[in-house]
């Protein structure tokens, strides 16, 4: 780890993984872990799924083509989304960061056909880490080092629907960004009613709605994706993490007279919905239809309850939880970043997004016996910081 010539853009664990098996990793040293972040939400599958394999196998005699060129697996993995979503046409590329900054140049393409260039998006947000992404990630050590930033994008207090009317009233955008539940920000979720209310309040003054759905969408909140819990249909959708399994894609999908707006050569991407990340994806795809929604619904139960049992025995350190599906956020009494230490050194990955939540991001595959070993650990961690405190 320390005889290494990478960039330090990234606080990384002291551990060097090796390998791993469903919800399993091990180090290079051999020492066991359970993984409750499942690489921030991609690895939806696991480690080594049977699929996954599958996918890789099929992919060994074309890999790449570029975008000059028609395959099969592109064409079926948008045939898919398009089932799936109702007919939304899609655009490849290799991340949630680059699906959205499609998104935001597909709304300034937009925005040019009706005199309009604003954006919005919401507070404790988290769409990237590009120029334009970063724009509308309104977190000042973020922004503030790279300004000046991408001009007219501005930030709405989250879940205030009145803030957002007069946002829209005074900026007159041509789009608002939102993601149904704030990952980066402590798995935060929008108050229920928000979603409905702002996508009608943006529609009707002309304005086109992305829902960022790169952690919450591909099952992770127990549906598709996590707008349609208030029964909305956005102009965008952009996703990624999950739907490729642990290869690199990410996706912007739009209503058809949406998507028409770009031209050729308005975007691209080299490698984005290369055959052997289509192949992958159309793998996930069809997990998540014939068995995987089914499964999430039946653990995201088992979840809640483990954490509604965490909190009743450590009310002292515990002050809640928040999330659907397998999405949660821990929300402690304590720092959450030396929990987290603590769990790893125990043999169970999480993180802390923000000084007082742990996260937890599971493959989707997870059983009951992952989930109770996730429990005796956190339990063991918690006593730990309980002992500590009585202690002190």
């Amino acid at each position: 780890m320390d005889k290494n010539h990478l960039i330090s853009v990234y606080g990384r664990y002291p551990v060097t993984l090796s390998h791993g098996q469903g919800a399993e990793v091990w180090d290079e040293n051999g020492k066991h872990y359970w993984d409750f972040l499942a690489g921030i939400g991609v690895n939806s599958l696991g480690y080594h799924h049977e699929r996954i394999v599958s996918a890789f196998a099929k992919a060994q005699s074309l890999l790449h083509t570029s975008n000059l060129f028609w395959h099969n697996p592109g064409i079926e993995l948008s045939n898919k989304m398009a089932e799936l979503t109702g007919g939304y046409l899609s655009l490849w590329v290799n991340s949630g960061t680059e699906a959205n900054e499609a998104g935001i140049k597909l709304m300034r393409r937009y925005g040019k056909s009706v005199g309009r260039s604003a954006i919005l998006s919401l507070t404790n947000g988290f769409h990237g880490r590009t120029m334009g992404s970063l724009s509308a990630t309104f977190v000042p050590r973020y922004q503030e080092p790279f300004a000046p930033l991408v001009p007219d994008f501005y930030e709405v207090e989250a879940g205030n629907i009145s803030a957002l009317k007069e946002a829209i009233d005074r900026f007159h955008p041509c789009g608002v960004m939102m993601e149904p539940i704030q990952g980066e920000g402590g798995v935060v979720p929008l108050p229920r009613g928000y979603l409905s209310q702002a996508w009608k309040m943006a529609t009707d003054a002309g304005c086109l709605v992305l829902i960022d759905e790169v952690q919450t969408g591909i099952g992770r909140t127990g549906e598709w994706f996590g707008f349609q819990a208030e029964h909305i249909e956005p102009d965008i959708i952009t996703v990624a993490k999950g739907l490729g399994g642990g290869m690199p894609i990410g996706g912007m999908l739009a209503k058809e007279e949406v998507s028409r707006h770009f031209l050729p050569g308005d975007h691209g991407s080299t490698f984005g919905g290369n055959p052997l990340a289509s192949h992958v994806a159309l793998e996930v795809l069809d997990w998540l239809e014939t068995e995987g929604l089914v499964h999430i619904g039946k653990m995201a139960t088992v979840m809640e309850n483990t954490l509604r049992s965490l909190q009743h025995e450590f009310p002292d350190l515990v002050a809640g939880y928040r999330g659907r599906g397998l999405m949660w956020g821990v929300l402690l009494k304590i720092p959450a970043s030396p929990v987290a230490t603590e769990a790893l050194q125990r043999g169970l990955i999480v993180n802390a997004p923000k000084p007082d939540v742990i996260r937890l991001l599971p493959p989707l595959i997870i059983n009951e016996e992952a989930v109770d070993a996730f429990f005796n650990i956190m339990r063991q961690v918690l006593q730990f910081f309980q002992e500590q405190r009585e202690g002190a």
